[in-house]
């Protein structure tokens, strides 16, 4: 009888201290729970009800990064252009030195995962140990996590997810853990194409019908110029390659020099439109189309059959194909990478099952870092608003972007195709419902290079197509600060604006775009016909490609790849490329943010000029 009122008093206890009790189990935690993370729903995502009974969540559990302040400190030393270091980057070990948790934060955590049922044995791990992933019913998870799981619906497109918008952790792992995810964040990777496309897509196809762009015959010339091939209404791989110089550059170190890009959302890269788009625009390249890897990850994408009416109509792999022609048309014949990351677990779609409970960014991270072979260069024409990514998650996805810059590789992020923001969108997520310009992440990162969207030739301005609404993006981080390679040049640019659009966005922000590039009106093969499309996700494989022909040229001359390219632009490079003076970031309801001299928020430094860094 006292052994019941023991345990009785002791339920009582652990109640009172907030610990969790379960009957048959350890207890789960050393010490009380307490909120870790707290989200505000985005605006566009309503709750339909809970999350269906049984669903399987793959949980990603982010362990803080023991010294990742010691490795910022090498990253910026070799990308630093007048630093004894440039380009002395890390080996994978070297990196994962400063990434790996403590043993206390390890061992604790285990502890943790163990008392809760969790069996170890079914824990995934990076190389550096620093994410933990495990595959967990959804009731498992709101028991590890003290939550509740619901589902939640977009206005605009139906998608929808399985989020839990609060949760918690014992206290005493709070110091020892950054993120964990799915969980509070409603980051949705828009596709920079967007035909009324599925999921936020921001790729904007001008002309869809079937045979109804006639391609201009092009005469075959030894030195073209611009004037001679270059057509605004059509921009082609001889355009590109002739106005930013790159035409007579054959290639030296192909393999040694690599090039990838990222689909998401079930997008693949057409081998059959590609082999058309190569024969009529690059012929000399046209085998690459069966040649280029296609990496799946997580049970990506890569329908290499017809696509249904539907899936036309949504105009799905508009976007694949976009990436791949364009590289392809460019950089040939270094060798391209397409990882089609893809949505795990399987899911089935219905009322009440959500159609992705994934994080592709971390999921991507994840797979590539443990590959023995990366691509020196990555393009990703994909974005979504900042503040639909919680600060804790939108910090460490930026940490694990900071990694690959310090081992030499270059990550290319489009910077978005709504301006400052899209006209009747622009409110904070706060709850306050202010009217703010929205930036985009991960263009925001301080470890990427964001890449905005141009036109015409005679001069390149910044781009805009009033029949799409499409604006190359341009603006300010709420999340990160301004890093030190922007403080001269960004204050510049923030006083010639005389308090224009002041408190609409933090000016002490890390700004954006870093580069830009053409991105309007592009020939893409599309279901066997020529279509163009609008774009920033058409300007960053182009810029991506130019600079991995860069890279070639270094390699080959027995120098290290370009590897985390800001530093060095900031500094020096930006001598490399074409000032734009002309357009704006429109958006809003505004005009947004005006090119101008120098760096600016829209265009960054330009586009390629015929011979970009000339000084590296």
């Amino acid at each position: 009888m006292w052994t019941v009122a023991l345990l009785s008093l002791l339920a009582l206890r652990d109640v009172a201290l907030g610990t969790p009790v379960e009957v048959g189990r350890k207890a789960q935690a050393r010490s009380s729970y307490a909120v870790k993370d707290s989200f505000h729903v985005p605006a566009k995502w309503t709750r339909e009800g809970p999350a269906p009974e049984g669903y399987l969540i793959n949980l990603s559990i982010g362990l803080k990064q023991s010294r990742f302040g010691e490795l910022e400190k090498h990253l910026m030393e070799v990308s630093d252009p007048d630093h004894p270091r440039y380009g002395q980057h890390l080996t994978p070990n070297e990196v994962a030195r400063y990434i790996q948790p403590t043993d206390e934060a390890s061992d604790e955590v285990h502890e943790w995962l163990s008392d809760s049922g969790i069996d170890l044995d079914k824990l995934d791990y990076t190389p550096a140990g620093d994410w933990i992933t495990v595959r967990l019913p959804v009731e498992e998870v709101e028991r590890l996590l003290d939550t509740k799981y619901s589902v939640y619906r977009h206005s605009e497109d139906g998608s929808a997810t399985v989020r839990a918008p609060e949760w918690s952790l014992p206290r005493h792992l709070h110091a020892h853990i950054d993120t964990i995810q799915p969980t509070n964040s409603f980051a949705r990777p828009s596709r920079l194409s967007k035909p009324k496309m599925k999921r936020g897509s921001t790729l904007k196809p001008v002309s869809t019908a079937k045979g109804l762009l006639a391609v201009p015959e092009v005469p075959r010339l030894t030195h073209p110029t611009v004037a001679q091939v270059c057509n605004a209404s059509l921009v082609t791989p001889l355009c590109l390659r002739t106005l930013y110089g790159t035409v007579d550059y054959v290639p030296q170190v192909p393999g040694k020099n690599q090039i990838a890009l990222c689909n998401y959302l079930n997008e693949t890269n057409n081998r059959s439109d590609v082999s058309l788009f190569l024969q009529q625009f690059r012929p000399e390249a046209a085998a690459a189309a069966e040649q280029f890897t296609i990496d799946i990850i997580a049970d990506g994408a890569n329908q290499q059959t017809p696509l249904s009416t539907a899936q036309l109509n949504a105009g799905q792999d508009v976007e694949g194909n976009l990436d791949a022609e364009t590289i392809l048309g460019i950089s040939y014949p270094t060798p391209l990478t397409a990882y089609n990351t893809g949505g795990s677990p399987p899911f089935i779609t219905d009322i009440n099952t959500p159609t992705d409970t994934n994080e592709p960014y971390l999921t991507w991270i994840t797979y590539v870092e443990a590959q023995d072979n990366v691509p020196q260069v990555i393009s990703t024409s994909y974005d979504d608003d900042e503040q639909s990514v919680p600060l804790s998650f939108a910090t460490r996805v930026c940490q694990e972007f900071g990694k690959f810059g310090a081992q030499g590789h270059t990550l290319l992020f489009a910077s978005g195709d709504s301006g400052v923001g899209p006209t009747g969108s622009c409110i904070s997520n706060n709850g306050t419902n202010d009217t703010i310009f929205l930036p985009e992440f991960p263009s925001t990162c301080p470890y990427v290079t964001s890449v905005g969207a141009t036109k015409n030739f005679a001069p390149e301005v910044a781009a805009f197509d009033s029949s799409n609404n499409f604006s190359s993006g341009g603006g300010f981080s709420n999340y990160f600060a301004r890093p030190a390679y922007q403080n001269a040049t960004v204050s510049a640019y923030l006083a010639s604006l005389n308090g224009a659009y002041a408190g609409l966005f933090n000016a002490s922000g890390r700004a954006y775009p870093d580069i830009s590039a053409q991105g309007q009106r592009f020939a893409v093969v599309y279901d066997g016909e020529v279509i163009t499309v609008d774009g920033t996700s058409a300007a960053t494989p182009t810029a991506s490609s130019v600079l991995s022909l860069v890279n070639d040229a270094l390699i080959a001359a027995g120098k290290s790849p370009l590897g985390f390219f800001n530093p060095l632009l900031y500094k020096t490079a930006y001598a490399g490329f074409n000032d734009i003076t002309s357009g704006s970031s429109t958006g809003c309801g505004t005009d947004g943010f005006p090119a101008e001299t120098g760096w600016d928020a829209v265009t960054g430094f330009g586009t390629p000029a015929s011979h970009p860094l000339p000084a590296c």
